[in-house]
């Protein structure tokens, strides 16, 4: 899964960049290159029934506007305090990636803009089912699981709006709301005892807000 979610990013990025070239021969009054830093702030919708966490954090951007209406962007966000340690797909500080393309509007001192970006969000410290040990009592097996600690990759998608403000000709401000769309694979139930084979639990997609502030300069 982490493997194909790195795939699927990459070959999104490289194809945007393939139409460089093009896009930028035409006409823009943009700078070309932005970098900017940010706070964040991701509510992650977790799984089951066990409600939402919200997990602040900082990060950094970079984008390379193609004309006035078109750019490709990269952004990391790193979330220290990301969610309570010990859950089965979730927990411990989080990391997140995204690679996409914004595309909008540019006045001369504000632009409007939507956003998509295929990344991945990785979690520190994942309670997950390692294996099983069963006994017999009355005629039944009864499974329970085991676990380990361990560190967790997602595919995820951020789709969203942008607003951003030009003070002057090279500083900018920009705020980010999004739908931070996390997908979560198919796993092993943490259940307790089982008197068959344990079942696993179906692959699922979160919708998880993201909401996001940060200043940057223009080149």
């Amino acid at each position: 899964m982490r493997t194909r979610a790195l795939f699927t990013s990459a070959a999104f990025v490289l194809g945007l960049l393939a139409c460089a070239p093009a896009a930028r021969a035409q006409e823009t009054d943009a700078p070309q290159v932005e970098i900017g830093v940010q706070y964040s702030s991701l509510s992650i919708n977790l799984p089951g029934f066990r409600g939402t966490e919200n997990a602040p954090g900082v990060g950094a951007r970079v984008t390379y506007n193609l004309t006035d209406y078109f750019a490709v962007e990269a952004e990391g966000n790193i979330f220290p305090s990301g969610t309570q340690a010990g859950h089965y797909v979730t927990g411990g500080a989080a990391q997140q990636a995204q690679f996409g393309a914004k595309v909008g509007r540019r006045f001369r001192r504000f632009g409007v803009f939507g956003k998509a970006r295929p990344g991945v969000v990785h979690f520190s410290s994942v309670n997950e089912v390692s294996g099983y040990e069963s006994f017999d009592f009355g005629g039944e097996t009864f499974f329970f699981p085991t676990f380990r600690d361990t560190g967790k990759t997602y595919f995820s998608m951020d789709v969203g709006g942008v607003l951003e403000f030009y003070p002057t000709s090279r500083i900018f401000t920009r705020f980010d709301v999004g739908d931070t769309m996390i997908r979560y694979p198919v796993r092993d139930s943490p259940g307790g005892a089982f008197v068959t084979p344990p079942p696993r639990l179906p692959a699922g997609l979160r919708h998880n807000l993201q909401v996001t502030a940060g200043i940057g300069f223009r080149f």
